[in-house]
């Protein structure tokens, strides 16, 4: 196969970068020139979808990526379109229909990029379009997902090493934020690389990233401290919807402008509020970990965590959302002994018993009346309330158990969750004209989807807007709803009106709960892997003496001598270092002083750059020493002069 494409010349191209960033060209040339298996292990905001966009475009074929955020997913496809570049995603809560049609596409080459969610490459349907479209990369984004020992496991990622069997000769890059080197040799492993693949790893380290720790009992006083001393926007992260509520209030009542996001919102909330906040309209925006992926706000300021989070690879993502322009930023954690409780309690709560799993399951499958074997890849709308209602459970136990059957590989649950409404024209234009004259009542929209979204609208599904067709179509949004639906229902178009609900998937078939297949000596090793990851970051807040980004590297298992020098350690090592060499002078000083004759303590002092206290310590423990004599008046003299 030739290179179809310079890499330099679809930079600029699509991207309008004249130049890549460090190591960003050694990967899209390992990729897409040398058709090499790479691992790209590079930080947040590093440009990790350059390195297998780029290389993507550089070869024939197309493009497949796989990542289990719909979110993130939903977000390159398009920005991919606003570039001119065709792409496509398939993952939970879309319809058989349109997965199909989408498919279909593919093997007409339709798209240059395919976003597939790891549950769906495991389908017959998947599977047998797969190893008949022409391919040219398999992107694994996320690539931590498929390693029990990573933060993140997802089981369904063990089946990716399968496209490799239909496919053989296809190149396959991995990519991700955060993986020790044990995660890294898992990741290299069970996607079966190729002899002769590379690791390309940036440092883990930030040198405009100054990491803080703060043990505070008011820590919402202090946040309006430091926002109030560090200007600019910055990202408030805590673990509870309610409480970004309440501490977005609270800065507001501060004269701080800020605004509260999580993944309860609507999607048309989400948007006003996150838009707002890129555009600087608002400071401040006070988050769960729901906030934050996919948005690239280079200008970040300030990252605070007022809630400890579960482990460092998720501390080490939200802080990295700071400073990604490279200007000076600061990254701080407030904590104390609550909060230290706090995390070593969720951990409990995180692991239910196996019998309440189990109940768990076999309560979805009644809620939606779902008989044994079937219902496999369909998903629901889902209310967390009313489930935990109707069965009476507790909402935090109810969602411990559901991540529990999600990572085994059951359901997948999506708590924010939105679809726009799409249509796609599946009718050739032979037969639409015919229809057309047949059905002249249908004519005004269906010219209308034609004037409006051109030939795009026969290729693949097009986002629309109910309301600004019924205006255009002089008619109520109702009745074009009503048309759409119609036109479906004739076959005409797919129209897939808009998902705003959390969705629940069941992953594999129903099976009988009480036989459910759950592996429980794998639950308990991920327990006990949870509790080290804890442990790393209770050790992490409460180490006062080493380096952050040292600790933080180590954690990553890298090696690096250097102290960072910016770190709230590294600065009070800096002063107590200083206040050493002080120290030392003011000794020198004081007793040359004391040799021509006996001085008064406040004489002494005057000259002296050392703090008062610091001052009064030094001579007395010169005291101690029987270097000097402190008399009763004040008098300082030398021993035995």
């Amino acid at each position: 196969m030739k290179i179809v494409h310079n890499p330099y010349d679809l930079l600029k191209k699509y991207w309008g970068y004249d130049t890549f960033r460090p190591l960003q060209e050694d990967i899209v040339n390992a990729v897409g020139r040398d058709l090499k298996d790479v691992l790209a292990l590079l930080p947040t905001g590093g440009g990790k979808s350059i390195c297998f966009q780029v290389p993507g475009l550089m070869r024939p074929g197309m493009t497949v990526v796989i990542s289990p955020l719909i979110a993130l997913m939903k977000d390159q496809v398009e920005n991919l379109k606003k570039r001119k570049i065709p792409a496509a995603a398939i993952y939970s809560g879309m319809s058989q229909r349109q997965i199909d049609i989408i498919l279909n596409n593919c093997l007409y080459q339709a798209y240059q990029f395919l976003y597939v969610s790891p549950e769906r490459v495991d389908t017959e349907m998947f599977r047998d379009r797969f190893q008949r479209i022409p391919i040219g990369l398999i992107a694994v984004d996320e690539a931590h997902c498929i390693s029990q020992w990573g933060y993140d496991f997802r089981p369904h990622y063990l089946k990716l090493a399968s496209l490799r069997e239909l496919q053989p000769y296809v190149p396959i890059i991995a990519l991700t934020a955060t993986a020790t080197y044990k995660v890294q040799q898992d990741i290299i492993e069970k996607l079966g690389f190729n002899k002769g693949y590379e690791v390309f790893q940036a440092s883990f380290a930030r040198k405009n990233l100054s990491y803080s720790v703060r043990r505070e009992d008011d820590k919402d006083n202090k946040l309006v401290e430091i926002l109030q001393k560090v200007p600019g926007t910055a990202i408030v992260y805590v673990r509870s919807r309610k409480r970004t509520k309440e501490v977005a209030y609270w800065l507001h009542s501060h004269g701080i402008k800020a605004d509260y996001y999580h993944a309860g919102l609507s999607n048309d909330e989400r948007s006003k509020k996150q838009d707002a906040w890129i555009r600087n309209f608002t400071r401040v925006i006070v988050a769960t970990n729901a906030f934050g992926m996919g948005i690239d706000k280079p200008d970040v300021r300030l990252v605070v965590h007022l809630d400890l989070p579960d482990s460092l690879e998720a501390y080490y993502q939200e802080a990295g959302r700071a400073g990604r322009d490279e200007k000076k930023a600061y990254a701080v954690v407030l904590y104390n002994q609550e909060d230290i409780d706090s995390l070593r309690s969720r951990l409990k709560q995180a692991h239910p018993t196996i019998e309440f799993i189990r109940k768990v399951y076999q309560s979805l499958a009644n809620y939606y009346k779902i008989a044994v074997g079937s219902s496999q890849l369909v998903s629901y709308d889902f209310s967390m309330e009313d489930f935990c209602r109707q069965y009476q459970f507790t909402i935090s136990e109810t969602f411990h158990a559901l991540k529990k059957l999600e990572e085994e590989g059951y359901i997948q649950f999506n708590e924010s969750y939105h679809q726009p409404s799409r249509v796609h024209l599946i009718l050739k234009q032979k037969d639409l004209y015919q229809f057309q004259v047949e059905n002249e009542n249908f004519d005004v929209i269906l010219k209308l989807l034609l004037r409006t979204y051109g030939g795009e609208i026969y290729f693949q599904f097009v986002r629309i807007s109910e309301q600004q067709l019924a205006r255009l179509a002089k008619i109520s949004e109702e009745e074009l709803v009503k048309q759409l639906e119609y036109l479906d229902k004739l076959n005409v178009v797919v129209y897939d009106r808009q998902k705003e609900s959390p969705q629940m998937t069941f992953v594999t078939a129903r099976m009988d709960a009480s036989k459910l297949p759950l592996n429980k000596e794998a639950m308990q090793e991920r327990q006990q892997r949870a509790e080290a990851k804890a442990n790393a970051v209770i050790h992490y807040v409460e180490n006062t003496k080493r380096c952050r980004t040292q600790l933080l590297l180590e954690y990553f298992d890298e090696t690096n001598y250097l102290s960072c020098g910016v770190c709230d350690n590294c600065l009070e090592n800096k002063r107590h270092l200083g206040l050493q060499e002080d120290l030392a002078k003011e000794e020198v000083r004081v007793l040359e002083v004391l040799k021509e004759k006996a001085t008064r303590m406040e004489k002494l002092m005057e000259p002296s750059p050392l703090p008062k206290h610091y001052f009064v310590q030094m001579i007395r423990e010169m005291h101690d020493d029987n270097r000097l004599i402190v008399e009763a008046n004040g008098m300082v003299r030398i021993k035995n002069q």
